[in-house]
């Protein structure tokens, strides 16, 4: 089985390293694509077995085409494509924030309108094989379902949801990235007024948040029930809690989620 992938800037790179290292297929048998050459000469550098070339053709008669552009490009790579996809008929995956089935299929000719296809929106994390991926399906059997959740499984943890949940999925999950990322910049900032060097005060926000996040996926507790243990009565968490919720921390966090929401 050969994985195209078209675009390999951010996102298509994170996605190619995270299948590379998983060795759910060989790395010979990944095809890359992109514009940029200097993008397929940077993933050339850290896995020279993969295929790569500036055109498109190649990934797109692939057995599953993984296309990585960004939204407002997927349709031109869809009709430049489409004529190679008639005769190969693969597995489509789109990688894209808010392009619809509907504007998918409405780039493809008719032939083509049960062709299998799949939204997936992985996180940046995937390139470390830790994603929280987004997967939805559109004229997929179950045996493709179970093969493509297969492959998101060995880049972290994945779900295959209704279509109409993608965009809340995304807010919560790759843009959650970003949203996690700015809770711990601010405790470093604070960390390194405290006196820690900024290396210092890195390694203990990140360990601790990643020790928050452990307690609830192996205990399957909720986050109240992990804040009560570490909450005593008159102690200083609690007092830390009080005074980021007087200044508006979960409402803020609430407000930027629903901001993302497209």
């Amino acid at each position: 089985m050969k994985i195209g992938i078209i675009g390999v800037g951010n996102i298509g790179k994170a996605i190619v390293s995270g299948l590379a290292k998983s060795a759910f297929v060989p790395e010979e048998n990944i095809v890359i694509s992109d514009i940029e050459k200097s993008n397929l000469e940077l993933i050339k550098s850290s896995f020279p077995k993969i295929q790569s070339s500036t055109e498109n053709k190649t990934a797109a008669q692939a057995d599953i085409v993984i296309v990585a552009v960004k939204p407002w490009l997927v349709g031109g790579v869809l009709t430049e494509i489409a004529p190679l996809l008639e005769t190969s008929r693969p597995i489509l995956v789109v990688v894209a924030a808010g392009v619809s089935f509907e504007q998918i299929y409405d780039k493809l000719p008719d032939n083509l309108s049960n062709l299998p296809c799949y939204r997936f929106i992985p996180n940046t994390a995937i390139a470390l094989r830790e994603s929280m991926s987004l997967l939805s399906a559109a004229n997929t059997t179950p045996e493709q379902d179970k093969l493509m959740m297969g492959m998101l499984k060995k880049l972290g943890k994945a779900v295959l949801i209704h279509p109409d949940m993608m965009a809340a999925g995304t807010s919560l999950t790759s843009c959650g990235t970003g949203f996690a990322l700015q809770f711990i910049k601010a405790n470093v900032q604070v960390a390194i007024e405290m006196g820690f060097t900024p290396e210092q005060a890195t390694e203990l926000i990140a360990q601790t948040v990643k020790g928050a996040a452990e307690l609830l996926l192996n205990n399957k507790t909720t986050p109240e029930v992990e804040i009560r243990k570490v909450t005593t009565p008159g102690g200083i968490t609690i007092r830390g809690l009080n005074e980021m919720e007087a200044s508006g921390f979960t409402a803020s966090v609430i407000k930027g989620i629903k901001a993302s929401l497209l």
